[in-house]
C-alpha cells in the first residue's frame, strides 16, 4: 500500500563536528516521497525519498549559503538528495534496517538506516498515519564533500562524520475506484 511522506511533519536532521570541539546541528526542511509500506510484511516495503538540498538550515545564513555552494551540496547543479531503498530487514516488531542508495551531488553510495517504528494513529481528518525514526552515520567525503580548513591548533574546521536522524510521518493513500456511469 502506498503511503506519502507528510512534508509538514517530516525532517531530515544532521550534526557535524565543528573545529573538533563542538557539534553543529541542521536540518533539511523539504522532504517528500513515497513509502510502499507493507503492514503485513514490512520486509516487502520500499522507500523513495527526495530532499530539496536548498532547504538546508543551520540557523546561520552565511554557513547555509556556504553549504548550498559548490564547496558542499552545489544546489545549482544538484538540487536534490535522493534515497532509494534496496531492501528492508526486520529486527523486532518495532525496529529494522533499511538498506539503500543515497545520492548526493550525483554520487550514489549505499547506506543503512536503523529504523524505529513509532506507531500508527488515525488523524482527526480520518487519515491513517505512521511514524518512524531513522538514524545513520555517513562520511561526507564519500560523496565528494571534501571542503575543509586546517586549524592552527591542529585538526580541521569540519568533521568528516555526519550523524543523520530522520523523523518521518507517512500518510496512507486511499485508493478510490472509478465508477462507470451508464448513460
Amino acid at each position: 500500500m502506498s503511503w506519502q511522506i507528510d512534508p509538514s511533519h517530516t525532517r531530515a536532521n544532521f550534526s557535524v563536528r565543528h573545529m573538533m570541539i563542538a557539534n553543529v546541528y541542521g536540518q533539511f526542511d523539504k522532504v517528500s516521497g513515497i513509502v510502499n509500506y507493507d503492514e503485513a510484511n514490512p520486509t516487502k516495503s520500499t522507500v523513495d525519498v527526495k530532499i530539496e538540498a536548498a532547504s538546508i538550515q543551520t540557523h546561520d545564513e552565511k554557513r547555509d549559503a556556504h553549504l548550498r555552494s559548490a564547496d558542499f551540496l552545489d544546489v545549482a547543479q544538484h538540487p536534490d538528495l535522493i534515497f532509494k531503498s534496496q531492501r528492508v530487514e526486520l529486527i523486532s516488531d518495532t525496529t529494522g534496517r533499511v538498506y539503500g542508495d543515497l545520492t548526493i551531488r550525483g554520487v550514489s553510495k549505499p547506506v543503512t538506516l536503523n529504523v524505529e517504528f513509532n506507531g500508527l494513529a488515525k488523524s482527526p481528518w480520518g487519515t491513517l498515519n505512521a511514524g518512524f525514526t531513522a538514524t545513520t552515520k555517513i562520511n561526507r567525503k564519500d560523496w565528494g564533500l571534501n571542503w575543509n580548513v586546517a586549524l592552527e591548533t591542529g585538526g580541521v574546521l569540519v568533521g568528516d562524520t555526519v550523524n543523520i536522524t530522520i523523523e518521518a510521518e507517512i500518510v496512507k493513500q486511499v485508493v478510490t475506484e472509478a465508477v462507470a456511469v451508464a448513460s
